[in-house]
């Protein structure tokens, strides 16, 4: 009876003392801006995965990838993986930018890479672009006629 109490004591102790070690203030879990489902932040890399648009067998992953690389200069790309071996498969990357207020993003360059008989695909490239825009890399990746997408958030680029 006496461990009963006592259990029932120290329950009722944890209950009412929680209120007051309570984590602190709650934050909202995006405070960026979002244009186009990409968050407009200042992080110095974004990653993005694939959405798979078709049900197949021959794609397994795809992401894309953008990096600051100083004022004035980013990494931009991707990768296809398929499943095993395909005939084809496919990356085409584009990078697009847009400033803050905007509505959409802009295109700035694109490229695409096709790999036979293997099971991945990557392609990437630094440029030099112009300062006070966010950036974001946009893939299509295929393998054989599997296809889905994949887009980073914006990252913000300082002037040169």
């Amino acid at each position: 009876m006496k461990k009963r109490i006592l259990s029932v004591c120290c329950i009722a102790l944890l209950v009412f003392s929680m209120p007051f070690f309570s984590a602190g203030q709650v934050k909202a879990a995006i405070d960026e801006p979002i244009l186009d489902g990409s968050a407009l932040t200042y992080e110095t890399e974004s990653i993005g995965y694939d959405t798979k648009i078709t049900r197949g067998v021959d794609l397994l992953a795809g992401y894309s990838k953008i990096v600051r690389l100083g004022p004035g200069k980013i990494y931009a790309g991707g990768t296809t993986i398929a499943a095993h071996t395909v005939e084809k498969v496919k990356i085409a990357v584009i990078v697009e930018r847009a400033q803050e207020g905007d509505t959409k993003w802009s295109f700035y360059d694109s490229w695409q890479k096709e790999n036979l008989n293997t099971d991945r695909a990557g392609a990437n490239r630094t440029l030099e672009v112009e300062g006070g825009f966010y950036y974001r890399a946009r893939c299509t990746h295929s393998a054989n006629d599997d296809v889905s997408s994949s887009f980073t958030n914006g990252v913000y680029v300082e002037e040169p």
